[in-house]
């Protein structure tokens, strides 16, 4: 997945880390940030759980107050669920925040437009950190010391750096899950509850419009680089397509990862109905139509002649409040006639 190890967290040395790093011992992680207003949410409140994430088993004996997101998907999960005053800091933004979470987001600090340095990172003084990448925690990266230094931390289980962690599909389901134990951590489990509601209404109501399909459009999903990455039968990107009354052309391909690199005579011999183009800051849809468009090997595609191209922003392909929009998207451009 060529698009997530440009994403590795390179970190560089710094002598200051270590005196970061005896503050954070010394302070604790409290600091001067309000719980957010749910009874539920209340420290005095809260009960102790523990919690397996992949290869971590953290016990939380009181909710996070100074969080740290790593990649878009997860800041907009915190922001749904009203925990800006828990966050101390975010990074890595593939597409513009959400309209709705413009101005809670306008006040968390943005520690860098990708990865932060470590030096960064510690200096906000952390005591959780959730990524939907598991870039964030590479060997390269924070590795397993996180815990070591008092930080908590929740990665995607779907991105859990052993393949056998990983769930057999990815659905729905596991965004549900990933908003359910967010909430757990935070204490505000009604309203995790609440959006899953709401989640689950949205896509019914566009599954309803779409009603049933009986001849699936083909579709290849083109993320990013030269050769293509597509994606596989398993993620979510893939759930999407299923959802929106679709067909990935390389369904075929059986791994336990979303984003795979197939080669350009592949996709010429699949021939797919319609091109999803995946528009992020890190690699335009604009530019991949450019490229169809202009090599003319890529002409014999009957969707390029056509000009039969979907733009989705990327963020609504990572396992996020996102999703179910990117259904009624790709639906919607699919099928017109069912949505009028």
């Amino acid at each position: 997945m060529s698009k997530l190890h440009r994403r590795i967290w390179i970190f560089q040395p710094f002598v200051a880390v270590l005196a970061v790093l005896m503050l954070g011992m010394v302070s604790g992680c409290a600091g001067n940030v309000a719980a957010p207003n749910d009874s539920t949410s209340n420290a005095t409140q809260y009960t102790p759980f523990t919690l397996k994430n992949c290869d971590s088993t953290i016990t939380y004996k009181q909710p996070p107050q100074r969080a740290v997101t790593m990649m878009q998907s997860a800041t907009e999960v915190m922001l749904a669920l009203g925990l800006e005053k828990q966050m101390v800091g975010t990074a890595y933004l593939d597409n513009p925040i959400l309209p709705e979470y413009q101005q809670a987001y306008s006040q968390i600090r943005v520690l860098a437009p990708k990865y932060p340095s470590r030096e960064v990172f510690l200096g906000v003084e952390p005591d959780f950190v959730f990524s939907t990448e598991e870039s964030a925690f590479a060997k390269e990266a924070l590795g397993s010391e996180l815990l070591k230094l008092g930080i908590s931390s929740y990665l995607l289980p779907i991105e859990c750096d052993r393949i056998e962690l990983r769930p057999e599909r990815v659905t729905m389901e596991n965004l549900y899950q990933e908003i359910r134990e967010i909430g757990r951590i935070f204490g505000v489990e009604q309203r995790a509850e609440k959006l899953i509601v709401q989640l689950r209404s949205q896509l019914e109501a566009t599954q309803q419009k779409l009603n049933k399909v009986t001849t699936k459009k083909r579709i290849f999903w083109y993320d990013s680089e030269n050769p293509p990455l597509t994606v596989s039968n398993w993620g979510m990107p893939n759930h999407i397509i299923e959802l929106a009354g679709g067909e990935n052309i390389f369904k075929d391909i059986q791994e336990k990862k979303a984003w795979v690199t197939v080669n350009w005579e592949d996709v010429i011999a699949r021939q797919p109905d319609v091109i999803v183009l995946i528009d992020a800051n890190w690699s335009s849809a604009e530019e991949k139509r450019q490229l169809l468009k202009s090599n003319p090997a890529y002409s014999q595609l009957k969707a390029v002649q056509q000009d039969k191209f979907i733009v989705i922003g990327f963020s609504y392909t990572m396992p996020g409040i996102r999703n179910v929009t990117g259904v009624k998207q790709l639906a919607e451009a699919l099928y017109p006639e069912r949505f009028k």
